[in-house]
C-alpha cells in the first residue's frame, strides 16, 4: 500500500462474522505488548458523526466540506466528499496521521490489495474469500478448515493467537 509507511493489516470477513468484536479483543492485547495501533473502518452504512445543533454540524451545513475539530484529547477531522463515491484505502492513507503508530488495523475494504486475515464462521454458511484474494495471509476460523499450506490457520475466538500471529508475522517481516 503506497501511503502506508508502518504495516498495515486488514480484517475482512461477511457482515456478522465478528470483525469488531475481534479488534476490540486484540487492539487491548497488542497495546500491552507495547505497539501504537491506528485502525481505519470502512463502513457501507451512510452514518453520521456530528450532532445538529453542535457548532461543527452548522458550519457544515454552512457549506464548509471539510471541519476540524480540536481538544487538548483528541481531533476529528469531517470531510464530505464531493461528489459522492467510494473512498479508497490508499486515499484514506495519505489523511491518517501515522507518525506515532506502529501498526494500522484495517476493517473492511476487502476488495483492496493489501495484507488481509480473513475471519470465517462455517455455520454462517458464507463461502470464503480467500480463494478470490491472494492478499489473504491467514483464516481465523471457530472451525477446522481444509486450507492450502502457505494460508495460516488461527483460531477466532483466541485474539491472544491472532495478536501473536501479528507480532511474529507482519511486525517481523516489515522490519
Amino acid at each position: 500500500m503506497q501511503n502506508a509507511r508502518i504495516p498495515i493489516l486488514g480484517f475482512v470477513a461477511a457482515s456478522g462474522t465478528g470483525k469488531t468484536t475481534l479488534l476490540t479483543e486484540l487492539i487491548p492485547i497488542l497495546k500491552q505488548s507495547g505497539l501504537r495501533i491506528g485502525l481505519i473502518k470502512h463502513s457501507h452504512h451512510d452514518f453520521e458523526i456530528d450532532q445538529p445543533g453542535k457548532d461543527s454540524f452548522r458550519l457544515r451545513e454552512a457549506g464548509a466540506s471539510s471541519v476540524m475539530l480540536v481538544s487538548r484529547y483528541r481531533r476529528a477531522i469531517i470531510t464530505e466528499f464531493a461528489p459522492e463515491k467510494e473512498p479508497r484505502l490508499d486515499e484514506q492513507l495519505k489523511q491518517f496521521d501515522q507518525s506515532e503508530l506502529d501498526l494500522i488495523l484495517v476493517e473492511g475494504f476487502r476488495a483492496e490489495q493489501f495484507p488481509k486475515i480473513e475471519l470465517h464462521r462455517p455455520s454462517l454458511e458464507k463461502p470464503l474469500l480467500y480463494p478470490n484474494d491472494p492478499d489473504i495471509i491467514a483464516i481465523a476460523t471457530d472451525a477446522a478448515l481444509e486450507t492450502p499450506d502457505y494460508l495460516a490457520q488461527l483460531e477466532l475466538n483466541r485474539p491472544e493467537m491472532i495478536a501473536a500471529f501479528i507480532q511474529n508475522h507482519v511486525m517481523k517481516s516489515h522490519d
